[in-house]
């Protein structure tokens, strides 16, 4: 008559399979049979793929689970992070003045635009120079404030964003270039 070992004295550390005339141990998920057949061991499932988690895989007792930067949610897929827009949830420290501008984990307070002399403002990111100000002679009749976001990764040469001269005033002639922020050549004209 076979003994059934596992209701015996279970000589397994998690499951016992009695098989006849012996028996065999099973381990639980996210454990894996040690080389002596009887103990189980914790399997570290983020060691097997470093794709398991967008941003960082923690391994736990028979499980792992995702972590995300500061900044960023886990998703309900419970690997993915997407970022917190802090702006649009009112979650910021700007003053009245500034404006919120979410970046990729946190976000900035942007000061608001200055015209410097002889420019004047004309509404919160356009100065102009008047025409009739002797100052504004060999100047741009308006400077135009835009801010941009830029995300990384994205495939290059790509076209950031386009300047179109007009015709409307006759004898105007039109100088696109790169004031600064470019020394390291990463931005062209075309």
């Amino acid at each position: 008559v076979d003994v059934n070992e596992c209701t015996s004295e279970n000589p397994c550390t998690q499951t016992c399979v009695n098989t006849y005339g012996s028996f065999l141990c099973r381990c639980e998920p996210g454990y894996e049979l040690e080389a002596d057949g009887v103990n189980c061991s914790d399997m570290d499932e983020c060691s097997f793929s470093e794709f398991l988690c967008q941003h960082e895989c923690v391994n736990g007792p028979g499980s792992y689970y995702c972590t995300c930067p500061s900044g960023y949610n886990l998703l309900d897929d419970s690997r993915s992070c997407q970022d917190i827009n802090e702006c649009e949830i009112r979650n910021f420290t700007c003053t009245s003045q500034q404006t919120c501008f979410n970046i990729p984990g946190e976000y900035k307070c942007l000061d608001p635009v200055r015209c410097e002399e002889p420019y004047l403002q004309i509404n919160e990111n356009r100065c102009m120079c008047p025409a009739e100000n002797p100052g504004c002679r060999d100047q741009p009749f308006t400077i135009l404030y835009r801010v941009m976001d830029m995300v990384s990764g994205r495939s290059v040469p790509s076209d950031i964003f386009q300047m179109q001269a007009t015709t409307r005033y006759p004898g105007a002639y039109y100088i696109f270039q790169i004031k600064s922020g470019n020394e390291g050549r990463e931005f062209y004209m075309r």
